[in-house]
């Protein structure tokens, strides 16, 4: 049995970080200060944006510059390709929008990715999804990790990330399934081959407090061993009554070429997030005659005695080896440890009509969870040449292991509530005992996999490979058996590139849908695999006189055995598997510079969702959808960088779980700005203005229940860059 992570008592994230950063400081102002790295002083200056390995296209970086594009992905089959030669729909959030517009978390990131939804159910828990279906596939540096659940508990900070690039459709071959909404590939910060540094001090409405430093350079004269240290902490209240949040990171990645051709690298990722009075579930959103209950948007349903913190623990051992000029093998090892506490209180039931009362319907939680994950790749990659043409190859394969226990706890509820916009938070707290992880289970996959890019003929270009994975899973959750068996499951890819002209290309894309399902029925079973087809044809061009992308994308999803929403099971979300769920649509996206100074990233997602009836489904995912990101810098004012953010989404719906009639949330647009001024080469200040118009919004429908998204507020940001 594992303890669970303590709750909070005096010691806060952000004071925690603060005091690693100090120290990190230190040791970087040693690093910055040694004699060897003082003769580079000069060239420090310019910030470099590649790193010792080339094989690897995450060796290409966004931070220093900005740009709103990368020239090269590697998240949808591991081959070293441009967005033009990859057959899918490819967006990435660089350096510079995060930075831009202060996207500090995953959730402010995929907020900006055009074609992703993020459903935020809870202020503590959050489901993403694209194509109409939950996201299921991440990766790290291109290594794949497994998302029990699909979903991501507190906020996922993203001051150790270069970028994060999203493929949409499906990827099984390096996510282990064919899940057909996304893949979302997080980039680390590694190493920089000069020395630089940057310390930024953040502060905002509802006392919004952030301070984020990063350390970066050689560790030796000749510069073969080099290491980065980030350190974040955040504190900060919220427009909710009494949310409170506090968060703290610390990441540090050593890099050392062992010989001129081998390159070993070690990092660790420390993250703790402490949420005080979050919602478990959220506001009723009608009341017992199916009256909207239209609640305040501070309006909160967590009682002053609520908590969940959550402490993550991430490191991965890398080792690279150069076989020749055109071939490298890297293999991989990455170890998770995530270990969450909570205190939670659940509505499960309506207010009345008459008095706005809330009858005593309510889950009272103690639920504590930790999550071990294990996950190693070993893959070559290289060109080959054949019938005249060089073509490109790699072969792989990797193992996964994810220990998931749990412990829910419940106590009884002594009282109801009175109507929630006239509630303090004052609610007997209960004595839970200690946890108990009876649900323990166990998934194991190995999988082996190949893809290639082929020169098939001038102007043809083909991408192919195959995925067969075996999973293995044991254990018990929450009373049920989950011990299953898959062997030999195949997942094919093949996409075809026609090259228009030298800067236009037609594709299209086919792979077959296999994807384990960790969602469970009423009765606790998890549900069979998701099975099924994605096809995809678009139009990719180099636009702008090649400083952009452009993509124009049409597709279309069958699936079986889909997880839907199929009520709660003692305050635990239950599913049901649904077949005949098609998926189709259209994407239009642009990324890039499209004019000296001016950069963007836009798109607009066209969608249908439907049953095997051809009966609209999933209506809690909007049918038409814009994310946009716009930043210019002035010839004549180069120090100066304004920007705006877009996000809109059309009318969204859902039927009432225990009244008639829908909930519907109208079409809404929000609106950020930002603007930015160099001083002098090292110190620049920053505002930012987020929903300029105060959009009162919910933030999902994907349950029953539902809270306001956030209220206009400003921030203010200082950076030194050294």
């Amino acid at each position: 049995m594992f303890p669970s992570a303590p709750r909070r008592v005096g010691v806060d994230p952000l004071a925690q970080a603060v005091r690693r950063a100090l120290g990190l400081a230190t040791l970087g102002s040693l690093v910055l200060g040694s004699p060897a790295l003082q003769a580079q002083e000069d060239a420090s200056a310019e910030r470099l944006e590649t790193v010792t390995v080339e094989a690897e296209a995450l060796s290409l970086v966004t931070e220093g510059g900005d740009d709103y594009r990368v020239p090269q992905t590697s998240t949808a089959t591991r081959l070293d390709l441009t967005p033009r030669e990859t057959p899918q729909s490819v967006s990435t959030v660089t350096r510079a929008q995060i930075e831009d517009f202060k996207l500090d978390t995953l959730n402010d990131v995929l907020e900006t990715t055009p074609g992703v939804t993020v459903e935020r159910v809870e202020t503590d828990r959050t489901y993403y999804s694209s194509r109409g279906f939950e996201i299921s596939n991440v990766q790290v540096d291109g290594l794949r990790l497994p998302m029990p659940y699909n979903n991501v508990h507190g906020d996922i900070d993203t001051a150790v990330h270069d970028r994060v690039e999203v493929v949409r459709g499906a990827t099984g071959l390096m996510s282990g399934s064919g899940n057909p909404a996304a893949t979302v590939n997080f980039i680390r910060k590694r190493p920089t081959a000069t020395p630089q540094a940057s310390v930024t001090g953040s502060l905002g409405g509802d006392d919004h407090r952030r301070l984020a430093l990063d350390v970066s350079g050689p560790l030796d004269d000749e510069g073969r061993v080099r290491g980065r240290l980030v350190a974040a902490g955040q504190d900060s209240d919220s427009y909710l009554d009494r949310l409170h949040r506090e968060r703290g990171v610390l990441y540090g990645v050593l890099e050392a070429d062992l010989t001129d051709s081998t390159q070993l690298a070690l990092g660790h990722t420390w993250q703790q997030n402490d949420t005080d009075s979050n919602m478990w579930g959220a506001l009723p959103l009608y009341d017992s005659a199916g009256n909207p209950t239209d609640y305040d948007r501070s309006t909160s349903s967590a009682p002053d005695w609520s908590y969940w913190n959550g402490e993550t623990q991430r490191s991965f051992v890398e080792l690279t080896q150069r076989l020749s000029d055109d071939w490298s093998l890297r293999g991989t090892v990455t170890h998770l440890d995530m270990v969450s506490d909570t205190q939670l209180f659940y509505i499960g039931t309506v207010p009345d009509a008459d008095t706005g009362r809330i009858p005593n319907s309510f889950y009272l939680s103690k639920y504590d969870r930790h999550l071990e994950q294990w996950v190693a790749d070993l893959h070559a990659k290289g060109d080959v040449e054949a019938f005249g043409r060089s073509h490109q190859m790699v072969l792989g394969s990797d193992w996964s292991q994810s220990r998931n226990q749990q412990s829910s706890l419940y106590a009884p509820a002594p009282e109801d509530l009175p109507p929630l916009d006239e509630w303090d938070g004052d609610y007997p707290e209960p004595d839970f005992g200690d946890p108990d992880f009876v649900n323990d289970a166990t998934i194991k996959e190995r999988s082996l996999y190949g893809t290639g890019k082929l020169d098939l003929a001038d102007r043809w270009t083909a991408v192919v490979g195959a995925r067969m994975s075996w999973l293995d899973t044991v254990g018990e959750q929450y009373g049920s058996s989950q011990d299953t068996t898959l062997d030999n499951e195949l997942t094919p890819y093949a996409g075809l590139i026609y090259d228009l002209t030298d800067r236009a290309s037609l594709y299209a894309s086919y792979t077959e849908i296999f994807t384990a399902q960790t969602e469970m029925d009423r009765s606790g079973q998890y549900l069979d695999p998701i099975e099924g087809v994605s096809y995809e044809l678009g139009l990719k061009a180099d636009a702008f006189d090649g400083g952009a992308d452009a993509t124009l994308a049409v597709f279309r999803t069958e699936q079986n055995n889909v997880a839907q929403p199929n009520g709660s099971v003692n305050g635990r979300e239950a599913y049901k598997a649904v077949d005949g769920i098609t998926s189709e649509g259209v994407e239009v996206t642009l990324a890039g510079e499209l004019a000296p100074g001016w950069q963007a990233s836009a798109g607009y997602t066209y969608l249908e969702v439907e049953d095997a009836e051809g009966e609209a489904t999933n209506t809690y995912i909007p049918r038409h959808l814009v994310r946009a990101t716009t930043s210019y810098r002035p010839a004549a004012l180069a120090a100066l960088k304004v920007g705006a953010r877009l996000r809109w989404q059309d009318d969204i719906e859902r039927d009432r779980d225990v009244a008639d009639g829908k909930t519907r949330q109208e079409a809404y647009a929000l609106v950020d700005l930002m603007a930015s001024y160099d001083f002098s080469d090292s110190l620049t200040g920053s505002l930012n203005l987020n929903n300029v118009t105060d959009e009162t919004y919910l933030t999902s429908l994907k349950w029953d229940q539902g809270f306001y998204g956030a209220t206009r507020h400003v921030m203010a940001n200082l950076t030194w860059r050294y």
